[in-house]
């Protein structure tokens, strides 16, 4: 199939690497309007005065997502290698290519200052093209692909988008310590609807418990169609069955603090030796020992994202 010739587009950019102006006025602002001869008909240009955001005349194709219009911009692909963010926080991130390479990169100004609804230009999973720069494993981040299915919770009144590009959603909750919470498990079953991510259900620390307390809601939940797997990290249990779920799939370890996340993942592939925490004896929450979504590659083939936990879940536009 041909690839669609790229076209003039106007799209909202953010404003918020300007400063304030004084209240004096002696300050101005300062539209940057040069042209990125690099990028040739790439290039972008700068006009409007709203107070949130500018626009730009960039070159690019219009790709109908899940979630309405998406902007694809054009770019010079000559030098670019395609790959997969295996980790984001901030303005770096770490991008794994086709032959294993891995590259510490910046991101494009014009991808991260495109207005967006989410907090986040890149996060872990998204597909990318990178430019390589240097001899050291440098890149910068060119061009963002659309996302074929996302997680993403509300954040100070923002999308914050988790992971990306993944076929299912593995909820994480704990029969005890800290106690199960069915309110959110709904939430995170709705944010895995939205996203066009398949869930599955798996309650841990099923040891500490007796399991035919928790039969009635389990039963509420298998006649909706969820898988749901019953797991003690302690003595094995339900570890080979959801191994079996997770092969060959890009799956997603989502949950509250201290549910055994990383310790469930630990059993799963023991090369990956993550990071675990005790609960608090003094107020039976979790502790925060992953502090961002890294994909993870499995032995039994597939991957898996760890995701730092949360304490609540805020849905987003539903």
């Amino acid at each position: 199939m041909a690839k669609k010739k790229g076209k003039k587009i106007r799209v909202a950019f953010k404003k918020n690497r300007q400063k304030k102006v004084r209240n004096n006025k002696l300050a101005s602002h300062q539209m940057d309007e040069q042209v990125d001869s690099q990028y040739g008909d790439a290039s972008e240009r700068l006009t409007g005065k709203g107070d949130l955001t500018r626009h730009r005349t960039v070159m690019g194709v219009e790709q109908e997502t899940e979630d309405g219009t998406e902007i694809v911009i054009d770019i010079d692909e000559t030098n670019c290698l395609p790959g997969r963010v295996i980790r984001s926080q901030g303005l770096n991130s770490v991008v794994q290519v086709e032959d294993g390479t891995r590259y510490e990169c910046t991101v494009r100004r014009l991808v991260r200052t495109m207005s967006r609804d989410d907090r986040n230009a890149v996060v872990a999973g998204d597909h990318v093209l990178i430019r390589p720069e240097g001899d050291e494993h440098q890149a910068v981040i060119e061009r963002v692909e659309p996302r074929r299915s996302y997680l993403s919770r509300g954040s100070k009144r923002r999308e914050h988008i988790l992971v990306t590009n993944i076929d299912q959603a593995v909820i994480v909750v704990s029969a005890d310590d800290p106690p199960l919470k069915p309110s959110l498990i709904d939430r995170f079953l709705i944010s895995s609807e939205k996203g066009n991510i398949h869930s599955i259900i798996c309650i841990n620390k099923i040891d500490l418990v007796d399991p035919v307390a928790f039969q009635p809601l389990i039963g509420v939940y298998a006649q909706m169609g969820y898988d749901i797997v019953l797991t003690s990290v302690t003595e094995g249990t339900g570890i080979p069955r959801l191994r079996s779920l997770l092969k060959g799939k890009q799956s997603v370890f989502s949950g509250q603090s201290g549910v055994g996340k990383s310790s469930l993942l630990n059993q799963i592939d023991e090369r990956l030796s993550l990071e675990t925490a005790e609960i608090s004896q003094e107020n039976r929450k979790g502790r925060h020992t992953t502090r961002s979504a890294v994909l993870l590659e499995i032995a039994s083939g597939g991957w898996v994202v760890d995701t730092p936990g949360i304490r609540q879940l805020e849905l987003w536009d539903v």
